[in-house]
């Protein structure tokens, strides 16, 4: 099995990197945290590799993190998570603010990673919650993203659409003074409006 890889960029596009390792060209899938780190072409590069075998493929997933590698391996164990959509939630989520989500149990804030629904969201945080490595500590929240997350929970429990609780809470007045319940009361004056 593949581990690691080192070598040079030689292509690049949003969701792989080919890398030229003594004159092979490796194809290997990446999230867009890994594709944002990666050099022009022309430059080093040294990834961390998932090799996965299927009867009739063979792909490599690349992760410029331990981290990264970690969380890819821990979601493609979740039942009918496989390695792209594990891929598409790496690239929608930085690995300590999946950690976190999965803590607080934030069903919210996964499915609004596309291709994540609810019941998917729901089974990461159940399958998860324990068996995360007790070494990871969760992005600590702002205030500001403690207050929003809380907004964001409070309103999809209440069946909101999470595209218009963002736009709706895009507009409100942030700062570290705001109160829940006036932010709570504005965003539903204006969703109601909608």
């Amino acid at each position: 099995m593949i581990a690691r890889l080192s070598g040079k960029v030689l292509e690049k596009y949003p969701n792989r990197v080919i890398i030229d390792v003594g004159g092979v060209g490796y194809d290997v899938l990446v999230p867009l945290s890994t594709f944002y780190g990666c050099g022009d072409p022309g430059a080093a590069i040294a990834l961390r590799i998932h090799t996965h075998v299927r009867e009739d493929q063979l792909a490599l997933y690349g992760f410029a993190t331990e981290l990264e590698l970690v969380m890819f391996d821990k979601l493609i164990a979740v039942s009918g998570i496989g390695p792209k959509l594990a891929l598409s939630v790496l690239s929608g989520i930085e690995p300590r603010d999946l950690v976190g989500a999965i803590q607080r149990n934030d069903v919210a804030r996964l499915t609004a990673i596309p291709g994540v629904g609810k019941k998917t969201a729901e089974r990461i945080c159940v399958e998860l919650r324990d068996r995360l490595p007790k070494t990871i500590d969760a992005a600590p929240d702002s205030p500001e993203d403690s207050l929003r997350n809380d907004l964001i929970s409070a309103l999809v429990n209440l069946g909101y659409h999470r595209q218009a609780i963002d736009k709706v809470l895009d507009k409100q007045p942030g700062g570290g003074e705001a109160r829940f319940e006036d932010v709570l009361r504005a965003a539903l004056r204006d969703l109601s409006r909608a």
